[in-house]
């Protein structure tokens, strides 16, 4: 999986989003487009766009949704800090790899809603059935959802939502089955304790679970590579012990299920994760 997977695209001209703090907002209104260029290096955590994500590999999305202030047309956007690409666009690109790959299976886990009112979570669902339809699987137990069911019903979308919308429509995932707790570090050390702690208190049997395997800037660590950003400041360095993580892991109801990066481009996650599947393949039968 990818983190803030849509943050490749990310519009400089737009407005900072509502969630930004008023110390954000302000440095914004004193030095614009300079403060939003420089905000960018530490909001855009990935580079590839969808489309080369999933040929790449990924299979679940972490996808975050804003309204814009003062917004005629009450559209719907991506969001990190500031806007990147509108709603509909994203999920067609996700609805043609799928199109073209019928036998593949995204997880689309939308998990921030940023200056939504009920009409604009109405906007979104009727998005998602006028886009993918029967390709979204309705919501069951998450250990029934093996590929071949998924194969023989013919779907190929799980979409999760952290909003209470989500028990009023069935095939919204409620976001309790995607649980991603989140380190909150700029320290690798203390984020590979804390991976390992959450894999030890494991998953509630029926849902599926994530391991974050991204670290998180503090104002200071902003301020010091301010004109660097997220990737060379942080991730890069960081990136062998994380790295090293993965490749101990184990997949399965004991052991990992879904992990998310930044750049995940970066090195040989891609490929190392996948490689955990087919380890299991090897060994115990595991569903989820």
């Amino acid at each position: 999986g990818s983190h803030d997977s849509f943050s490749f695209y990310i519009d400089e001209a737009s407005p900072v989003g509502p969630e930004q703090p008023e110390t954000v907002q302000n440095f914004v209104s004193v030095f614009g487009t300079v403060a939003k260029k420089l905000m960018r290096k530490w909001l855009a955590t990935q580079t590839m766009n969808f489309t080369s994500q999933l040929g790449a590999g990924i299979r679940y999305f972490d996808l975050r949704i804003s309204t814009k202030p003062r917004d005629p047309d009450n559209e719907l956007y991506f969001a990190h800090g500031l806007f990147s690409a509108k709603v509909k666009e994203g999920l067609e690109e996700i609805n043609a790899f799928l199109a073209e790959h019928p036998k593949e299976v995204v997880f689309l886990d939308f998990n921030h809603f940023y200056g939504m009112q009920k009409y604009h979570h109405e906007k979104l669902v009727q998005m998602l059935k006028d886009t993918y339809g029967n390709k979204m699987c309705p919501a069951i137990f998450a250990h029934e959802v093996t590929l071949q069911y998924l194969w023989e019903k013919e779907h190929q979308v799980l979409v999760f939502y952290h909003s209470p919308v989500a028990v009023e429509v069935a095939f919204l995932w409620p976001g309790q089955m995607m649980p991603a707790p989140w380190a909150n570090t700029t320290d690798p050390e203390k984020l590979i304790q804390f991976l390992q702690a959450s894999i030890t208190e494991r998953r509630k049997k029926g849902s599926f679970f994530i391991s974050q395997v991204v670290l998180t800037p503090k104002a200071s660590t902003v301020v010091k590579g301010v004109a660097s950003g997220l990737r060379e400041t942080i991730t890069e360095r960081a990136l062998p012990a994380m790295m090293e993580w993965v490749r101990t892991q184990k997949a399965g109801e004991s052991g990992v299920n879904i992990i998310t990066a930044d750049f995940v481009e970066l090195g040989d996650f891609i490929s190392t994760v996948i490689k955990l599947n087919y380890a299991l393949g090897e060994g115990e039968d595991d569903t989820t």
